[in-house]
């Protein structure tokens, strides 16, 4: 966690991950909660593993990531949450191009955001 921290001292820092906006960056100034229903988590995932030829059957990936999720729910040490102040954003039947840019009207939209702070008149 640490070294995580340390980056975010060099210069802005874009971060990702399960508890990154509960645990090792609780301060940060935009934070966003993905999340997707489990049927289509399930089909996206079965499609990356289908294009790295990873044999699975969509049934069993889903209750892989049932699993995981409960388990990561209720485990005591830093549950899956989402983050105090964080936007949630539920990417069900969005593709990827309209993630990110749901994802980045977001942070557009934050006022520490040097697009969203008023331009000075010259």
């Amino acid at each position: 966690m640490g070294w995580q921290r340390s980056l975010r001292e060099r210069e802005p820092l874009v971060g990702e991950g399960r508890d990154l906006g509960t645990v090792v960056f609780p301060d940060a100034e935009v934070k966003l909660y993905l999340d997707a229903d489990l049927d289509t988590r399930a089909r996206r995932r079965y499609a990356e593993l289908q294009h790295r030829g990873i044999p699975a059957t969509l049934e069993a990936v889903r209750e892989d990531l049932r699993s995981r999720d409960d388990r990561d729910q209720n485990r005591p040490d830093s549950p899956l949450m989402q983050a105090e102040g964080a936007v949630l954003l539920d990417t069900s039947g969005m593709d990827v191009e309209r993630q990110v840019e749901a994802a980045l009207d977001v942070i557009r939209a934050h006022p520490g955001c040097p697009a969203a702070r008023p331009r000075p008149i010259a």
